[in-house]
Parts: structure tokens; sequence; C-alpha cells
């Protein structure tokens, strides 16, 4: 069998002896948005460090946690706290709780992160719903033997991002008059912040943000069948885009200030998605 199989499969038995929830929904937090798990109702938490073989994340302010619990009435899986491929993780590691939330049964994965922003219409405190991705300069997670288990060979790419979940959050932003920009997200691979021609290619290439995660965790959820939609915030205007220097306090300090707006688009955006995914059960 599969190494990065059987490690998964390690994973998901550590898990099921521990926490008895299916999910629907999958939300992985990013920079500075943690704390929006504490803002559901919560029904078990499982630590990272009590799932067996599972990556750590190292990163400050992310908790290194799942939170299962409800949105209205939609049960999800909240991770708080993510794993990042800078942190020396192979990137079937990086992946794993993605595709781990998919076998504890969740059929959406909701994915946010702090961003920097590349285009000159953006500005810090933005939300930028993903419309697609640039991840060519990661390895991709799949990568060596196909795991046939997840999915196939080759997978389709053509509709990463879901478009009736792109509706959803369009729509969903639209009703709460929550601005909410639209385009594609850049992966590279950090820990460093972008130098000014890095910028520049990432807007020369089509991008309108930039980060260190978020397109290998679409690409493995995309694999598996799931569905996918994502909200980067922009936490600040690229490498020479402006005259400040970048910093990770400032990526949090911008998320702790929308964090209330963040919170409200994300409530109403599950809860939608939660009357589409009970639609499709019912065969409507």
């Amino acid at each position: 069998m599969n190494q990065a199989y059987e490690k998964l499969l390690r994973c998901y038995e550590s898990f099921k002896s521990r926490i008895d929830f299916k999910p629907e929904v999958a939300l992985i937090l990013g920079s500075g948005l943690g704390d929006y798990g504490e803002s559901i109702q919560i029904e078990a938490v499982l630590d990272y460090h009590d799932i067996e073989g599972f990556p750590v994340s190292t990163v400050p302010g992310h908790k290194g946690r799942f939170l299962f619990g409800y949105v209205g009435e939609v049960p999800v899986v909240i991770m708080q706290g993510r794993v990042h491929y800078y942190e020396g993780y192979a990137m079937e590691d990086v992946v794993l709780p993605t595709r781990l939330m998919k076998m504890m049964g969740a059929r959406v994965l909701f994915l946010t992160n702090a961003a920097g922003g590349v285009n000159y219409d953006f500005a810090a405190g933005d939300f930028m719903m993903i419309t697609d991705q640039i991840s060519n300069f990661v390895p991709s997670p799949l990568i060596g033997p196909n795991i046939d288990e997840l999915g196939l060979r080759f997978s389709d790419m053509s509709e990463i991002y879901d478009k009736d979940l792109r509706e959803i959050l369009r729509s969903t932003a639209r009703e709460l008059d929550i601005p909410l920009k639209e385009g594609v997200y850049v992966q590279l691979t950090g820990p460093n912040f972008e130098t000014p021609s890095e910028v520049k290619m990432c807007r020369i290439l089509g991008g309108d943000a930039v980060g260190m995660s978020t397109a290998c965790e679409a690409v493995a959820a995309n694999h598996m069948g799931m569905k996918i939609c994502g909200i980067s915030c922009i936490s600040n205007l690229g490498c020479g885009m402006t005259d400040e220097p970048l910093s990770h306090e400032e990526v949090q300090e911008t998320a702790d200030r929308v964090a209330p707006l963040f919170k409200e688009l994300i409530t109403a955006s599950i809860i939608r998605i939660g009357k589409m995914l009970e639609k499709e059960k019912k065969g409507e």
C-alpha cells in the first residue's frame, strides 16, 4: 500500500477512535483568522498532537487543532492552524489534513488565508474571493504514485473553485453589503516575503494575491472530488507597491481588524452552502 495512504488511514483511525462526528463542510482558517472557531457551537476538539503521525503547525497564531461543531445547523470541521510547505514538511504531509477532512465526511472545502495583494486595485483589509489559482511554484501534492483510493491519476483542474459556491459567496457578500473583490491566488513557497520583482512577476502572470498556502490544498481536495471555495484576506500590498516593509505582525493586525466582517461573511456563506448540500442530498 502507498505509504502516504497508509499514514492517512492511521490518522483517520486515530480520529475515529476519539471523535464521533461527520462534518459536511471543512473550513481552514488562515493567519489571524483562527478566532472564528470560537464563535461556533463546538461539539468536540481534537488537538493535532493527539492524532498519530499528524503534522503539527509551527506558525505563531496557529492553534493547531480541529474543532467539530455547527455553523447554524451545518456540521463543520474547522482547522485552527494549517501546515505549510515552508515549515519543512513534505507536500504529502501539507495536504494530509485536507485529505483527512474529506475522509471524515466533508463534501465542501472552504479555504481562507491572509495574502499579499499584487493588484493595485486592492487595499489592506479587502476580501478577495478566489476564482482560480497558480501553483506552479510549489510541488504538486499529486507527484508520485497515484493514490487510486483518493482520485484519478490525471486530475482535471478546469474549475477548481466551484462556480455554484462562488455564486453563493458573491450573493452573500452583496446581501450583507460586504465588498468582495475577485481574483487569482498565487502560491509561492515562503517563508520569506516576496521581492518587488517577484510581486511584479505574479502580477504579469495574472495573479491578484500571493501567499504561502491554499493552492496545494485545493489541488488535493479537487483530486478527491470535493467542492472548493476560498477567500483571501488582503493583509498588505506586495513588496515594492508601497514604501512599508512587510511583517507577520502586520498580517495578523489586518486580519484582526476585519475579523468581525470576515466572521459575518463566513457564517452566512456556510449556512447557504449547507442548504445547497441538503438539496443535493434530496436530488433537487
